[in-house]
């Protein structure tokens, strides 16, 4: 049988060529994908209003959902009563935001349906720099057509593009995850105030992960973690945005609670059914002409949002009014008439509002009520801008519920996605020099093609196989998981030089061929369970910050070992069997 035959129907040889191709598929690399593609939708903006989701975090990179066109276009109409009955066609009453999917004809031209052709992010912008209040916008994705209108003109100043709600990004070329290190990002590291039980950890966990989602993000991690002391700590990483917001809120406890008097009538989360973030119900509240000066020469502004309670928290509120009295407040063009006692809101045990319970809820089981508080500032934009993140985090603590204990930051990394990108090249740079040296060491040593070129392509095997893994668990690549990797294949090559000089060994020229491939593999599986067992500790150290470098380290030489090494062994016995 011919040496070619041989290669081609060695049992190890084959395993090695399976899993190779296995990982090419797990990577799909598509060095010719362009296009822009989207990271996340914000809850409650106009794409989530059109039906814009979030990919989800589990899905694949190369299934990212692509924009391929935008157009904005202003909607035509004679009068205001028409402008009215062009809002409510598409599903939306006037001075709201909606959409309706199905709509194909009437103010959205074929010109719109047809949309400008987006290829680069800065073409994306370019289009949507041109947001301003009511105009129609058609996003056409490979996925699917939105459709969205804007405020009228005479509801709000100016827009932007984040009124749109989208983030997007460079379409994958790739399935591999880049870490915070190479895409950019932030990583908060928080400690509990105690000791976690199990339970508590998991709905920590959930409660981060909701509030979260409710910015839309989706390449987000949210784990536990543990030092060698046995503290826990809390991870979390959100990859290519800076969210400083993000960070704020999730420090926070987030125990809200509604009192009439010293009784509680309702809690955030699993008293509340739903919170309104639209525009519809949401947002300042413009009575009494919206935001004002004070006395000391700030500004004050007020929000309101709809939430709807649960049947229980309702019943209470109702068995807890109906014994309070009926108090009037006369002014010159009305009598008001409420209960003796108001809701009082508190955040964190702070004091957010005092609300006045109107006498028609006394004794009613009422589920819609409306919540309401106030921010202040120095100028006016100052204080709107203040009022609405207070309004964005009540909303999201009434919506997630509280955590079981306080948070506190222990470290917080932040990474613009432009050092990201330069610590990608470079790294990719470091890498195929580190290749190209390992090369050109290995041709010097051996100067037998036989030996050289199996081993060089069992190098390139082995990194193949561990980047298809990283991608098949949805693994990101960090610069500790890249010196994981750096260190499984340095690892690999001197398990080859090893079963390399025992086969070349001119003292042992009598020992049989197995004899010499089992002396070389007791010496490379020593030195596997040593590298394993010293990997162990690093999994936990440092509140598992480092556990991607010892995670890919043990895969690596796994890979190598079990895998790569005896389709080598094989290789060099056929090419060298004379």
């Amino acid at each position: 049988m011919s040496k070619k035959k041989k290669l081609i129907t060695n049992p190890r040889i084959i395993s090695l060529l399976i899993v190779l191709i296995l990982a090419v598929l797990f990577i799909h690399p598509n060095p010719y994908n362009s296009g822009v593609a989207i990271r996340s939708i914000e809850k409650g903006s106009l794409a989530s209003l059109a039906g814009m989701e979030s990919p989800e975090p589990s899905s694949s990179l190369m299934t990212r959902e692509k924009i391929i066109s935008v157009n904005i276009h202003p909607l035509k109409t004679s009068n205001e009563n028409k402008n009215k009955t062009i809002l409510s066609t598409l599903g939306v009453s006037s001075g709201g935001l909606g959409f309706n999917p199905s709509y194909q004809s009437g103010i959205f031209s074929k010109k719109i349906v047809e949309g400008i052709l987006v290829k680069t992010i800065d073409e994306y912008y370019a289009v949507t720099s041109s947001i301003e209040p009511n105009k129609a916008i058609v996003i056409v994705t490979n996925k699917g057509r939105y459709e969205l209108i804007t405020k009228p003109a005479n509801e709000t100043s100016s827009l932007s593009t984040d009124d749109l709600g989208i983030k997007v990004y460079d379409v994958p070329k790739n399935n591999l995850r880049k870490g915070l290190d190479l895409q950019g990002g932030t990583r908060v590291l928080f400690k509990p105030e105690r000791k976690l039980t199990d339970e508590e950890s998991d709905l920590i966990i959930d409660v981060l992960e909701q509030r979260l989602n409710i910015y839309g993000l989706s390449d987000i991690v949210v784990r536990e973690a543990k030092d060698l002391s046995g503290n826990d700590y809390i991870l979390i990483e959100i990859a290519g945005a800076n969210e400083d917001e993000v960070r704020e809120l999730i420090a926070k406890q987030g125990k809200f609670e509604a009192k009439i008097g010293n009784e509680t009538v309702f809690r955030g989360g699993g008293d509340v059914a739903y919170v309104c973030r639209t525009v519809r119900c949401s947002g300042l509240s413009f009575r009494g002409g919206g935001c004002g000066q004070t006395e000391l020469g700030t500004y004050f502004c007020r929000f309101s949002f709809a939430i709807t309670l649960k049947p229980e928290a309702a019943q209470r509120q109702a068995d807890i009014t109906k014994d309070l009295d009926v108090i009037e407040n006369i002014t010159e063009n009305h009598t008001y008439k409420y209960l003796s006692k108001k809701l009082v809101l508190y955040l964190d045990d702070e004091l957010i509002s005092e609300l006045s319970i109107g006498e028609g809820l006394k004794g009613r089981v009422v589920t819609q009520i409306s919540i309401s508080g106030g921010g202040n500032g120095t100028t006016r934009e100052e204080a709107m801008v203040n009022t609405l993140d207070r309004m964005n985090t009540l909303q999201i603590v009434l919506a997630t519920g509280s955590l079981p204990v306080k948070l506190e930051v222990v470290k917080a990394d932040s990474l613009s996605p432009i050092m990201g990108q330069k610590f990608s090249q470079n790294s990719l740079k470091v890498g195929l020099f580190a290749v190209m040296a390992v090369i050109l060491i290995v041709l010097a040593r051996y100067r037998k093609a036989e030996i050289a070129i199996p081993m060089v392509l069992s190098m390139l095997s082995e990194l193949v196989i561990i980047l298809g893994i990283a991608a098949l668990i949805k693994w990101n690549l960090d610069l500790a998981a890249i010196a994981g990797i750096i260190v499984a294949i340095g690892t690999g090559v001197d398990d080859l030089i090893v079963v390399s000089d025992e086969v070349l060994d001119e003292e042992n020229e009598t020992l049989r061929w197995e004899t010499k491939r089992k002396n070389a593999f007791y010496i490379i599986m020593a030195a596997y369970f040593t590298t394993v067992v010293a990997m162990i500790p690093l999994l936990f150290a440092g509140a598992g910050l480092l556990k991607g470098f010892a995670l890919t380290t043990i895969i690596g030489i796994s890979v190598g070992v079990f895998v790569v090494r005896p389709a080598f062994a094989s290789t060099i016995k056929i090419l060298l069997d004379e």
